[in-house]
């Protein structure tokens, strides 16, 4: 771990996240519905301090874990938009819960030190990859809720109770394809100006090319199957957590074995 190198600041603002995280999570049954929202809000804006210490701080940091952290703010921020037009959308403990072992993972493993780069496209194509990693995190937590919907149908539960499961399949479908437009805007840019992104005149073809290569072919897959076959349960959902995981191992297994396994730079 590289705790020593985080700042007095960071700490106390990541701490206090976890803790801000950790209130609705725990006390989910026992919290009224407005004092959980009002926890997991200043939580979130915890959170956004957190990450805006790291990526602008002295000096900005990131890897496997601070990606990890932005992404699950950004299935916070969906969340919380979602809420609002579903109110009957309930995750709140599960993604509080999320964010605070997201936020101390971060702590924990804050990345290398960001250099100068020659290209100014480059931070674009970092926040290309990683929105595409926060939706299709999104879609996955959609696609949880989905099962579990459906195993609830099965044991003929409250029909009342959660968001209907062909809605929550809509809105899976629909993170997994703005995911997919925004992978393959990020491959795009990665193979056509590699030369002044990397300073590489060649696409290179590592750990996190081919797992990026490899889950944009099984999200292919999966959205073809959706249209053309009309894809949809179990079939959809294992082939997205496929899918799921391989663009995980993609940046963050390949930053996890290079910080943590064999500590060096990525």
């Amino acid at each position: 771990m590289i705790l020593a190198s985080a700042s007095p600041a960071s700490v106390v603002l990541t701490l206090a996240a976890a803790v801000a995280y950790a209130v609705p999570a725990a006390g989910a049954r026992r919290l009224s519905e407005p004092a959980s929202r009002i926890a997991l809000l200043i939580a979130w804006m915890l959170h956004a301090a957190v990450l805006a210490w790291t990526l602008w701080g002295e000096p900005p940091r990131f890897g496997f874990a601070p990606a990890l952290s932005i992404t699950a703010w950004l299935v916070l921020t969906a969340y919380a938009v979602e809420k609002q037009v579903f109110p009957q959308l309930e995750a709140r403990w599960a993604l509080a819960g999320l964010g605070s072992a997201a936020v101390l993972l971060a702590l924990a493993f804050p990345g290398n030190p960001l250099h100068v780069s020659a290209s100014p496209w480059l931070p674009l194509h970092l926040a290309l990859g990683v929105a595409s990693y926060g939706l299709f995190a999104a879609a996955v937590v959609h696609a949880w809720l989905m099962t579990r919907a459906e195993k609830q149908i099965r044991q003929a539960a409250d029909p009342r109770a959660g968001l209907p499961l062909l809605t929550l399949e809509r809105l899976t479908f629909r993170f997994a394809t703005a995911g997919f437009a925004l992978l393959t805007a990020t491959l795009l840019a990665g193979f056509f100006f590699s030369d002044s992104l990397y300073g590489i005149a060649v696409v290179k073809w590592d750990h996190k090319t081919v797992f990026s290569v490899l889950a944009w072919i099984v999200f292919a897959f999966l959205l073809l199957g959706r249209l053309r076959f009309g894809w949809r349960g179990r079939k959809a959902v294992r082939v997205l957590y496929t899918g799921s995981l391989l663009l995980l191992l993609a940046y963050a297994g390949s930053r996890f074995v290079l910080e943590v396994v064999l500590r060096r730079p990525a």
